[in-house]
């Protein structure tokens, strides 16, 4: 089998993850069992919160991930993750804020459409002066874009606080991963995910603080696709008995994609 074979097995074995030869998926796991020195292994949450600390380098960064919502078996922790997990498998839409974030999905493991607000609504950018994200959702929004979508957020704090309104209004995504970034309404547009979320149910992963970014967005949600691929694998169906099982599964796609802002975003990540 020649070298080419190899890496194409190896890229079957692990399609959602972001290494493709041996060398990479042995950094990439030597990586994880460094974070899972520190962070626990036992809940699907805890993937979502190992996932942080491995984009972030930052350990402590476990303390500030936030699950809220409900995905109609529970309310719990892994509600969120059980919520994305079982969009991915079936089919749904991947919508993010800008195309930093959609660059850092990743295109295997899933038969997902992953697309990108930015570039939408520029008329009602113009003719209101609103920011081209939230003009962007709020557009999307009303091509009901979002009904049952996973929803990602990691630059614009205004495209979380106009999704918010929407879910407000009726708007049901599958779910939210909202980690926008910066020191201009980034973390009252997390809390205002939170509120709605606590409010009608609709599962949701946030943090708390200034950081996040497109990097940490991008990687939580390549976790609910890994999660996804899991419970695949095993021909299981997505309930609180296989979700703790699936909650051993090993991700390591790096998730580390630039946090820097996108060049076709406005200022300060607003």
């Amino acid at each position: 089998m020649s070298d080419s074979d190899d890496d194409q097995e190896f890229e079957e074995e692990y399609a959602d993850l972001g290494a493709t030869t041996q060398n990479a998926m042995d950094i990439a796991e030597t990586s994880m069992d460094i974070v899972r020195e520190f962070v626990p292994d036992e809940t699907l949450a805890d993937r979502i919160r190992q996932k942080s600390v491995h984009s972030m380098g930052d350990i402590e960064f476990q303390h500030l991930i936030r699950f809220t919502g409900t995905d109609g078996l529970g309310d719990d922790e892994d509600a969120p993750v059980r919520a994305g997990a079982r969009a991915v498998l079936e089919e749904a839409d991947v919508i993010t804020d800008i195309t930093m974030v959609k660059a850092g999905v990743t295109g295997r493991g899933h038969d997902c459409e992953v697309s990108k607000a930015i570039g939408h609504g520029k008329e009602l950018a113009e003719r209101t002066g609103m920011t081209r994200t939230a003009a962007a959702m709020l557009e999307l929004d009303r091509e009901d874009a979002f009904e049952g979508a996973i929803v990602t957020i990691g630059n614009a704090p205004t495209a979380a606080l106009t999704l918010a309104d929407c879910i407000e209004q009726g708007t049901r995504p599958a779910v939210v991963v909202a980690n926008p970034v910066g020191f201009v309404k980034a973390e009252e547009s997390r809390e205002r995910i939170r509120e709605v979320s606590d409010e009608y149910g609709v599962p949701a992963i946030t943090h708390v603080g200034r950081r996040g970014g497109s990097g940490l967005a991008a990687a939580l949600t390549n976790e609910l696709i890994h999660v996804a691929t899991d419970v695949r694998a095993e021909g299981l169906e997505l309930d609180r008995e296989t979700a703790a099982r699936a909650a051993g599964g090993r991700a390591g796609d790096g998730g580390r994609a630039d946090e820097d802002e996108d060049e076709d975003e406005d200022g300060d990540g607003t």
